[in-house]
């Protein structure tokens, strides 16, 4: 990234702005002048003048999406407003369109919001966030109109997926969010029996990241199920919940692949922090694996670069089918993923994925300390171990079943540790070496500012 580049992030203060979209508390990091300043900027790079609108149910989506929809007029764009959409659908239905933006903060808590860029179907790279977060000169435009969109992802989706067998029995928890409809009506057009939880839009009893809350009532209504789904806000994440017990996020990724391994997909791209049992599943199944920096853009790049078929990221628990949507699509996923139900494929991915333990934790650090805590810790890790991978973050090779990775936040004001091994007890002491070490990296940094 260029120096300018790198100085205008610094002056958005506490904003996160990175290829994965524009996140911060709405009324504190993020105001509507950064909602019209970031979506004029984008205008500049949308060549067919034609953009997909869509939103999520968080309290301050339904202003920001008007800001947005009214600042992309201005500049002459033709806005084709979807309402509350999950981000599968906008990308989707993007690709006829040309563009997308959405407005959503994902798995964020309630009082984030933000906006999610799509260019040609995928989302921003690092050159196109450039341009999006520069001071740009705008010539005089014709003003845009604005039209209601219609999406005919349901019918796309079972046409890749095909009618499911058995009429099984799935719990979806959809969190209050945008895949309150979408979901439950793919699932029962594709012949599954479906309970809601959680069903209406904006309301939840849980929080927005299914990754990391409690799936209480989800957890009980499996016991009687086939299978639980549960949704991020905005639908692109999904996890998996069986007979009473949540799933890793890794364990969504492992079962969407092994379905593409059956399609006879072989060329997969793996991001950085994804279990190695999903890597060694494909090589089993005389399948490649690549690995990616961890986002799902840059995952998605390295497919499009590399002609990859599927994969995805294990950390967000995505599942990325680049043929239909070239995004974390947990919605398609879960269809997917029901389709395989009571056949060997499934029972054995699972079996496989059992015997290897992911375990994922995050220290809170200010974000003005990150690069500083990880240039201290990396001093500190390649003392302690012999393998160190820079990719993204610091990842250490412990050994062909244990490593760990360390990698600041692109979306919050924390560091991620991720750590994995076949063994537990040896999982448990990684992280918790690693989780110390992190912390006394961050105290050093912290004098080193102020000494």
């Amino acid at each position: 990234m260029s120096s300018e580049f790198i100085k205008s992030l610094c002056a958005l203060d506490s904003l996160k702005v990175s290829i994965s979209g524009v996140r911060g508390i709405f009324g504190q990091d993020l105001n509507l002048s950064d909602i019209i300043k970031f979506c004029q900027n984008f205008s500049l790079l949308v060549k067919s003048k034609k953009c997909i609108v869509a939103q999520d149910t968080r309290p301050s989506s339904k202003i920001l999406s008007e800001v947005a929809i009214a600042s992309l007029m201005e500049r002459g764009l033709d806005v084709y407003n979807l309402g509350i959409a999950p981000t599968p659908v906008a990308f989707r239905e993007s690709r006829k369109y040309g563009s997308g933006v959405i407005i959503t903060s994902s798995h964020n808590p309630l009082q984030w919001n933000g906006l999610k860029f799509i260019i040609d179907g995928r989302g921003i790279n690092e050159k196109e966030l450039e341009w999006i977060t520069k001071e740009n000169k705008f010539s005089k435009e014709k003003i845009g109109s604005e039209f209601q969109a219609n999406s005919r992802y349901i019918l796309d989706a079972i046409g890749l997926i095909g009618k499911v067998k058995g009429s099984p029995k799935v719990a979806i928890d959809v969190g209050g969010g945008a895949a309150f409809e979408v979901a439950p009506k793919m699932l029962e057009m594709l012949g599954c029996k479906i309970q809601k939880i959680n069903g209406t839009p904006g309301i939840s009893r849980r929080g927005p990241d299914p990754t990391s809350e409690n799936l209480t009532e989800l957890d009980q209504a499996t016991k009687r199920c086939d299978i639980g789904f549960a949704f991020d806000l905005d639908g692109d994440r999904l996890v998996v919940v069986i007979n009473g017990k949540k799933q890793t996020p890794d364990v969504t990724l492992g079962l969407g692949v092994a379905k593409a391994l059956e399609i006879g997909y072989k060329h997969f791209v793996l991001s950085i922090d994804t279990s190695v049992s999903v890597e060694k599943f494909i090589k089993m199944h005389g399948g490649k694996a690549l690995r990616s920096k961890v986002g799902e853009a840059n995952v998605v790049d390295l497919m499009i670069k590399t002609h990859s078929q599927a994969g995805g990221e294990g950390s967000s628990a995505g599942f990325i089918l680049p043929e239909f949507n070239m995004c974390r699509d947990g919605i398609l996923t879960s269809g997917l993923i029901a389709a395989m139900l009571g056949t060997k494929t499934f029972t054995d991915v699972m079996k496989f994925m059992e015997q290897y333990f992911q375990l994922r934790s995050k220290v809170e650090v200010e974000s003005r300390f990150h690069k500083k805590t990880l240039q201290i810790l990396s001093d500190n890790m390649k003392k302690k171990y012999s393998e160190i991978v820079t990719l993204d973050g610091i990842k250490s090779i412990i050994d062909e079943d244990s490593w760990v990775l360390v990698r600041q936040s692109n979306t919050e004001h924390i560091i991620r540790i991720s750590t994995e091994s076949n063994d537990l007890r040896k999982a448990k002491d990684i992280q918790k070496q690693i989780t110390e070490l992190v912390n006394q990296s961050y105290e050093q940094a912290r004098r080193s500012r102020y000494n």
